[in-house]
């Protein structure tokens, strides 16, 4: 696929973007200055080959090149959805946050987000991951199947409430 294909949309909460936006514009604005004032004070210095302060220097500005051109591109096709103006509040959708137990009567709450936004240990998952897949449409109540490496699983979604 190149890049003039249509991307998948890149779904993402207002905080997520604004939390990638203030990262661009730290990298842009702050680091990346201050690691170019580094490398031209070391380049000054003379001989660049056992210069550590250069060498290093203009390894981290690659990196964060690197990253300002990964921000740069997945903000363009940030698609911004916003949770609270979810028509569906009582189904499960991008942003929800959905409490289900598990066939082992084991109680999990999840928020789907956008995939520059997982945070699993914080309990935010992807709009794309296979628990979101099986969570999305279904409404407090639902039983829902989610197909795991041990088989097949069913999950009861307890509650769906979405963030104002």
């Amino acid at each position: 696929m190149s890049d003039s294909a249509s991307p998948v949309k890149n779904y993402i909460t207002r905080k997520g973007y604004e939390r990638l936006r203030a990262e661009l514009v730290h990298l842009m604005n702050a680091e990346r200055p201050d690691v170019v004032q580094i490398v031209s004070w070391a380049a000054s210095n003379g001989d660049r080959s056992e210069n550590g302060d250069y060498i290093y220097g203009k390894k981290r500005l690659r990196e964060i090149d690197r990253r300002i051109r990964f921000l740069t591109k997945r903000l363009e096709i940030a698609h911004v959805v916003d949770p609270a103006e979810q028509a569906g509040r009582d189904q499960v959708f991008f942003g929800a946050t959905v409490t289900y137990s598990d066939s082992e009567g084991q109680e999990l709450t999840v928020t789907i987000v956008g995939v520059d936004e997982v945070d699993p240990l914080n309990g935010k998952i992807s709009w794309i991951s296979p628990v979101a897949k099986a969570l999305i449409k279904a409404r407090e109540g639902d039983e829902v199947r989610l197909q795991t490496p041990q088989g097949p699983q069913t999950l009861l979604v307890e509650s769906v409430s979405y963030e104002d």
